[in-house]
């Protein structure tokens, strides 16, 4: 491996057991504080931990946030709520499912892992755009569906939970997150897009909070929940963010996303160490083959022939 590469992967491997570490975080603040209201504290801190990067950072390259040009600002607009809308919807599905585990289930390997398939699910929705999918993502798919089968359908039914649904829409809803960061991250820049994003999924989950969850707010249980909603939005969305743009540097793309992958293999080992939430053989079969997958769907394809 090329050092530049060594360099990016080690940071990005500690971006990504910050990233494991908080769906143990997570699963712990579900039975403090509901959902909506959890998020939107968390964006809040996130966009707040962002834009301080931003402002000794990159602010003075530009006097101001948002552009003078109005076809531009309508771009940061526009990205800013797409891309802050899909946000919402993915971290408050993630939430819902983590919260909707039953005690005992080792919830956040099982969380971890789902929410990781969104790296094979990107490239298949591609082809709704018509770019081709290589060989390595279509075997990616089958070993994922083998993997999920034995991490949630091994035991029949009985063996879905309402949970494992849940994160699957957040996989989902990621998906469409990272293509519409893909499009617009160039006008706006990524550190700016990302401080928008979580400004507008704060809005929204406040909202939703406000509408569903008033009358199960209680100002203890937040404060005691102060901990969790920092390393979630210091460290989850300001450290490990900032970790992912100064890795990406160094590291080649292949590189880089298999790294970042290890995500969910820190959320499992985290659940296990912290939690003490042990998976059934099956259920760790399952997860390595979803790994494995992960992995598989990020090789490089046969490149075309020039004949």
């Amino acid at each position: 491996m090329k050092n530049s590469n060594l360099k990016g992967s080690l940071i990005l491997v500690t971006a990504a057991l910050i990233w494991g570490l908080a769906f143990v975080v997570q699963s712990g603040v579900a039975d403090l504080i509901p959902p909506f209201t959890f998020n939107a504290l968390r964006s809040v801190v996130g966009a707040a931990a962002l834009y301080i990067f931003w402002f000794f950072t990159e602010r003075k390259k530009t006097k101001t946030f948002f552009p003078k040009e109005k076809p531009l600002r309508k771009n940061y607009y526009l990205g800013a709520v797409i891309c802050g809308v899909c946000l919402a919807v993915s971290i408050n599905f993630q939430q819902f499912g983590i919260a909707a585990y039953p005690e005992g289930t080792a919830s956040e390997a099982r969380s971890g892992f789902i929410t990781a398939l969104y790296v094979i699910l990107v490239p298949i929705f591609s082809l709704i755009l018509k770019k081709k999918v290589g060989l390595p993502v279509w075997a990616g798919v089958a070993i994922a569906v083998v993997g999920v089968y034995l991490l949630c359908f091994s035991g029949g039914v009985s063996g879905i939970y309402l949970g494992d649904f849940l994160v699957f829409l957040c996989a989902v809803s990621f998906s469409l997150h990272i293509m519409s960061v893909d499009k617009y991250v160039s006008y706006t820049g990524g550190v700016k897009l990302s401080i928008m994003q979580f400004s507008v999924a704060a809005v929204i989950s406040f909202v939703l909070a406000f509408i569903f969850e008033w009358n199960q707010i209680d100002i203890s249980d937040i404060l005691s929940a102060v901990p969790q909603i920092l390393y979630m939005g210091v460290m989850s969305s300001g450290v490990a963010y900032t970790l992912q743009i100064v890795g990406q540097k160094y590291a080649e793309p292949t590189v880089a996303s298999i790294s970042m992958s290890l995500e969910s293999v820190f959320a499992a080992l985290g659940g296990w160490v912290i939690s003490g939430n042990v998976l059934h053989t099956r259920e760790l079969i399952g997860c390595i083959l979803v790994f494995a997958a992960i992995v598989v769907a990020q090789l490089p394809g046969r490149k075309p022939s020039l004949n």
